[in-house]
């Protein structure tokens, strides 16, 4: 986003991690059974996820108000990108990820969820008209079908899943697609510039030309994590993290504690 700009659209596709978190886990998924095991395998796996990305994370919401599903979260956000032209529903991801895996809410409810759009300035009403709809409920299936039927090139590099009882790509995953149509795609983790060589390939353009300052970077997203303003400003950790407390100390931005790590606001 910020070194690409306006060369990239974007259009989220909700890959729909769990009908029922109460099922249990199969597959690949260490066969956990039981509600305690399967909270306890994903606690696990969110702070292994933790210390790969050195993102804020807090699993506890596993053992304090667990969800039920990740499908109403999928379907609110297709709803908001149903008004959010210009971003496709990302400030509402956003919202949605930081209530969920920072901050302890149980977003799997139509209320809860309408709340988060409250928060997030949608339009309320008709936020809840659209996430009610048949047009939601196809949409949404419509992306579990494409991250359910991995592309040949995903199947050559051997990044297919076996996940309840299917295939499914593997998170995150992304498809470059090129003015011509053609496809180029990073599926599963990567570094940066394997992610940045295939938007180059599909005919984007690095635009960037001044780097941002952490102030600047925490400005335009709202909230943002240590690990993200080293990216988006190109900082090294001990930098990164110097300048974002002097900018706390000088009561420019607000430190938001998470059990992994921190957040960062404008004060």
């Amino acid at each position: 986003m910020v070194e690409f700009g306006t060369e990239l659209s974007w259009s989220w596709v909700m890959g729909g991690l769990a009908r029922d978190y109460t099922q249990g886990l199969s597959g690949g998924d260490a066969g956990a059974s039981g509600d305690d095991a399967v909270y306890a395998f994903l606690t696990r796996r969110w702070l292994q996820a933790a210390e790969w990305g050195r993102m804020p994370l807090d699993p506890l919401i596993w053992h304090e108000g667990p969800l039920s599903s990740s499908y109403p979260a999928c379907m609110a956000v297709k709803a908001a990108a149903e008004q959010s032209p210009d971003d496709d529903g990302y400030r509402y991801l956003r919202a949605l990820r930081e209530g969920i895996l920072c901050f302890r809410r149980k977003l799997d409810t139509t209320e809860a969820l309408v709340e988060e759009a409250r928060r997030t300035g949608l339009d309320v009403q008709r936020f809840r008209i659209d996430l009610g709809s048949h047009a939601i409920v196809e949409a949404f299936g419509a992306d579990l079908e494409l991250t359910r039927n991995p592309p040949e090139t995903a199947r050559r590099e051997g990044k297919v899943e076996q996940r309840h009882g299917g295939e499914r790509l593997p998170f995150p995953s992304a498809v470059f697609i090129g003015e011509d149509g053609s496809e180029h795609g990073v599926f599963g983790r990567a570094p940066y510039e394997t992610w940045a060589a295939a938007a180059e390939a599909a005919g984007a353009r690095r635009t960037r030309e001044d780097q941002l300052s952490p102030l600047e970077a925490v400005h335009r997203f709202g909230r943002i994590a240590t690990a993200e303003v080293e990216a988006v400003c190109d900082l090294p950790t001990p930098r990164a993290a110097a300048k974002l407390w002097e900018l706390a100390s000088d009561w420019k931005l607000k430190p938001v504690r998470v059990l992994t790590g921190w957040l960062w606001e404008p004060a």
